[in-house]
């Protein structure tokens, strides 16, 4: 266990809780499967399969965000993360383990997840998906229903005026 970082971990996220400490460990397997790195800028990604509380273990560990562009949020309900190393091409999947005799009660179940081997609670598989491309920066168009800016790849055409997604009435015959 890496004091320091589970310290900083609890801090971001504000609490304890299990869902913090899957994403520290599977944070800390990363960095141990890739040499010891952390993200400085977009060279580590991590796609994530929830939007729960390990995702904040990830970005203290890993130096993984949103802002940077190099974590990114694929709406799947599962706890399993994949992650890429930009310069050794090195990618893999983590998978939390649900076979695992972990206790039920949260204190107890925490206490067995922190002191738990990383390599005993994910399974390790290949990821899914291709590497995603490098965060990208476009422009910004001004929504000419509401005023407010949006980036241009957000923008949508309605009768030749440019219009944001949140005033945008999406087309759809199926419901």
């Amino acid at each position: 266990m890496n004091e320091k970082f589970w310290d900083e971990c609890v801090d971001f996220h504000g609490h304890i809780c299990p869902g913090l400490t899957i994403g520290y460990k599977a944070a800390l397997l990363a960095r141990k499967l890739f040499g010891g790195k952390s993200a400085e800028d977009e060279e580590i990604v991590c796609i994530t399969e929830n939007d729960a509380c390990g995702v904040d273990g990830i970005q203290v560990v890993l130096g993984c965000t949103f802002g940077k562009g190099n974590l990114i949020y694929k709406d799947l309900g599962k706890v399993a993360y994949s992650f890429y190393n930009r310069d050794s091409d090195k990618s893999f999947r983590l998978l939390f383990r649900r076979d695992l005799n972990a206790p039920q009660a949260r204190e107890e179940k925490q206490k067995f997840l922190l002191h738990s081997n990383e390599e005993d609670l994910f399974d390790i598989t290949e990821v899914k998906e291709p590497l995603p491309q490098k965060a990208k920066l476009f422009s910004t168009v001004i929504c000419e229903n509401c005023g407010e800016g949006a980036a241009e790849h957000r923008i949508r055409l309605v009768e030749g005026s440019k219009t944001c997604l949140h005033c945008y009435d999406e087309y759809s015959r199926i419901n």
